[in-house]
């Protein structure tokens, strides 16, 4: 089948190079010359573990191509997704700009039948609107069907979520487009793992959907981790003994300096704003998203009840907002690190693959190639990333390298027990 992606960032570079993989055409399209031009020289532009392997191969096969050209993109496709970027104004409500800008285009070049699929994540009506938007902009009338077809990509998983999904929602009233969407993706749905049709509108609620309840699990665990302080609980055994419950079940209940990406923090925000827009209340939204916004920080709160913090010299283990990727989008490192900043601390920092992008965002940051370098001379190290190689650390270098044994321990890595053996003074998140 021939496939136009339109919007090469994680979404775009993973959908098209995975479909690519399977066997189809793929072009994708993007208005960024520079970003195209590295693409085509089989450079990569973003970081996703087992992507470049793939990427390269169906680059050079010519399965996979990379154009500027909007009306090439348009008129040699069959069915063409949409992955252009939809961030929050500063109302809080999702910027469709982009969305409506690719709607207007599709119109313009439309040259025969198309499934337009929305793959970025927008809110409910949405596809309304695309549709309204290519057929006021076409030349002539040309049929054409708009479905929504929500990612469920994790980043630092990406691949393995995309050749393996859990499920794959595909929103149309359209049996055209149905047949379409499931004939491609019949190669890569397994036996349990349903290919689920819905109307339009459902689909575009399950994404917000999905993504708010996990939110809403990590914010509920971040809030009893403040009752665990108080009372000498520990937060990772009420994890674990609520986990236990098959109705609960063990994930996303982990206490820690909050969640981040381009994903939670944006949905939840979003689906906040539509509640509002459809009359509803948002109380339960509004909430997950305060508390975690104040989990952000709560490391800073606790450290300064151990330590004077102007003056002081902060190592900081991970800046991107989880690991096994780069992405830094709003990441709990930068609200930390310039709250640390403001209270008058100087900061090293570390993250094995984010540098390059949070130098773009961090300044008056000393940034480290080497985790141990990192903390040599500090007075306290705060981990925030949970990346593997900060699991299990020479912790009695850690301790000869700081000025004081203090850590803070953003995700509630280590064993209180242990360190506290070692002889550092250790700050968990709702630990005993």
């Amino acid at each position: 089948m021939n496939l136009t992606i339109i919007g090469t960032g994680y979404v775009g570079l993973v959908a098209g190079t995975g479909f690519a993989n399977l066997g189809n055409k793929v072009i994708c399209l993007d208005n960024d010359e520079v970003k195209i031009a590295a693409l085509l020289r089989g450079k990569l532009t973003i970081y996703e573990p087992g992507l470049e392997e793939i990427f390269k191969r169906n680059l050079k096969t010519g399965r996979l191509l990379f154009t500027s050209d909007a009306k090439k993109a348009v008129c040699e496709s069959d069915v063409i997704f949409i992955c252009v970027g939809t961030p929050t104004n500063h109302l809080q409500e999702i910027d469709l700009m982009a969305v409506e800008m690719v709607a207007v285009m599709i119109g313009r070049f439309m040259n025969g039948y198309k499934v337009v699929v929305n793959k970025s994540t927008v809110p409910v009506g949405t596809a309304m609107l695309v549709k309204n938007l290519i057929r006021a902009n076409q030349g002539k009338a040309i049929d054409f069907d708009v479905v929504s077809n929500p990612e469920f990509l994790r980043e630092g998983a990406a691949v393995k979520d995309f050749e393996n999904p859990e499920r794959i929602i595909i929103g149309t009233e359209s049996k055209k487009a149905e047949e379409i969407m499931i004939s491609l993706y019949r190669s890569v749905a397994r036996t349990g793992r349903p290919i689920m049709v819905t109307d339009v509108r459902s689909a575009e609620i399950i994404k917000y959907a999905g993504n708010a309840m996990l939110a809403t699990r990590i914010s509920f665990m971040n809030q009893l981790s403040y009752l665990c302080d108080k009372t000498g609980a520990d937060i990772k055994d009420v994890s674990r003994g609520i986990g236990l419950d098959s109705r609960i079940g063990p994930r996303f209940l982990h206490a820690g300096v909050g969640y981040g990406g381009s994903c939670f923090p944006k949905d939840v925000k979003a689906l906040i704003s539509t509640l509002k827009k459809y009359g509803c209340d948002a109380d339960l939204f509004e909430a997950v998203h305060n508390i975690n916004e104040k989990q952000k920080t709560v490391a800073v709160e606790k450290l300064k009840s151990v330590l004077q913090l102007n003056g002081s010299t902060i190592a900081i283990w991970g800046l991107s907002f989880k690991p096994k990727t780069d992405d830094i989008r709003e990441a709990p490192s930068i609200k930390i690190i310039e709250e640390l900043k403001r209270m008058g601390a100087s900061i090293k920092a570390f993250d094995p693959v984010a540098t390059s992008q949070a130098k773009k965002v961090l300044k008056e940051v000393a940034f480290f190639d080497d985790p141990y370098e990192t903390i040599r001379g500090c007075d306290v190290l705060i981990v925030v990333t949970e990346w593997d190689e900060f699991r299990n650390p020479d912790m009695n270098a850690v301790k000869s390298l700081l000025k004081k044994p203090i850590i803070v321990d953003g995700r509630n890595i280590y064993d209180p027990k242990e360190m506290k053996k070692l002889g550092f003074t250790y700050i968990g998140i709702g630990r005993k």
